[in-house]
């Protein structure tokens, strides 16, 4: 219900604001029209009209932003909601079982391990919170040491793949092919968690059918670059950059049933930045898969 209601105010103030705009420039034609004899009333009425419109403009733009805004803090709060409360049901359901229930061994084993699993969602679901805000405010410039590249995103994937439980040809990765160290300058923590983030939105967005290539391109001694593809539900062409604001999240309903909090990519573009690289997305649109590539310079460029 919620994103009827915001898009009705949306319109409302849209409609307003045009009406109010209309209304000006009404009366700032009658106005020439009326005194186009005396040029100063004249020149100071159409300066006042022009202020008052621009302020009409501002105001209906500001009034959509905020609703926007607001949208996106609701959604978000809802999101990590959910992504905190779904895991400390579960993990409170086996230890009642473990409590009331005698378990064998086995049993007991793999509810250990179910809950050690909750256990790492919610540590995920907090450090991007906690990395969503030092993005937002720390500037400081990262503790940079010399990283081979290429050896880094080979252990992202082999991460990725052992958490998410992919078969080796479901989640591939190729690299530029010369056997050459790819080196960057930057913080090993932040980029992990950087292709960590992209790796992991291209599995969850992937669908029931998890094919998702992973490709290191070195197009020129400047630069490198990290392309993860997947054959998911794609991005329509009007949200390709909005996707990198924090708590946009893609809409749609194939995009609703994916759980997360919307930070993912916009840490992900913090981190780039932070290491004078970018982020961007490419899809052809709804049910066409996305590619995302993250590009860096090269440790001596």
């Amino acid at each position: 219900m919620r994103i009827p209601s915001r898009r009705k105010k949306i319109v409302f103030f849209l409609v307003l604001g045009i009406c109010l705009i209309v209304v000006a420039v009404t009366l700032n034609v009658s106005w020439i029209i009326l005194h186009w004899r005396h040029s100063v009333l004249l020149f100071f009425g159409v300066i006042l009209f022009a202020a008052i419109i621009l302020g009409l403009i501002l105001n209906t733009t500001y009034l959509v932003r905020e609703i926007r805004l607001n949208e996106q803090h609701n959604s978000f709060i809802n999101a990590v909601t959910h992504e905190l409360k779904t895991p400390i049901a579960s993990i409170r359901l086996y230890l009642e079982t473990l409590q009331r229930r005698e378990i064998d061994e086995a049993r007991r084993q793999q509810f250990y391990g179910l809950m050690l699993e909750d256990v790492d969602r919610l540590l995920g679901t907090v450090d991007q919170v906690l990395k969503a805000g030092e993005a937002d405010h720390k500037r400081t410039t990262p503790n940079r040491t010399e990283i081979d590249f290429g050896t880094l995103a080979g252990e992202c994937v082999e991460l990725a793949r052992t958490r998410h439980r992919l078969r080796e040809g479901a989640l591939a990765m190729e690299g530029p092919g010369n056997g050459t160290a790819i080196k960057v300058q930057g913080d090993a923590a932040e980029l992990r968690t950087a292709l960590s983030n992209i790796l992991d939105n291209a599995i969850k967005y992937s669908g029931g059918n998890v094919d998702v290539s992973v490709q290191i391109e070195t197009p020129d001694d400047k630069r490198v670059l990290l392309r993860v593809r997947d054959h998911g539900i794609g991005i329509p062409a009007n949200e390709l950059k909005r996707i990198f604001k924090r708590f946009h999240r893609v809409r749609g309903r194939s995009a609703a049933k994916v759980k997360g909090t919307g930070l993912g990519l916009f840490i992900v573009r913090a981190i780039a930045r932070a290491h004078g690289g970018k982020v961007f997305a490419e899809s052809g649109g709804e049910a066409r898969g996305t590619t995302v590539t993250f590009e860096l310079p090269r440790s001596g460029a």
